[in-house]
């Protein structure tokens, strides 16, 4: 399962990062990285982008960054 497909208000912990190249750098460079554990706070009107809480503070993802983000549930 990937962080996009996590309902709204559940806590999950990131399995594996499946982007490549910049892509997978950019997510790591904000705090996503293996084991870390992610709360899905809400979604933007439109449906993109989401909002997630990661180590402490608020973050505003693509859904296409997302889909690269592999979770089990907490």
């Amino acid at each position: 399962k990937t962080l996009n497909e996590v309902p709204v208000g559940q806590t999950v912990k990131v399995t594996k990062l499946t982007g490549e190249g910049p892509v997978k750098r950019r997510i790591m460079d904000m705090g996503i990285t293996k084991n870390s554990e992610i709360y899905f706070r809400k979604v933007a009107p439109l449906g993109d982008p989401v909002e997630i809480t990661v180590r402490g503070y608020e973050l505003s993802l693509r859904r296409d960054d997302a889909e690269s983000v592999e979770v089990v549930t907490v």
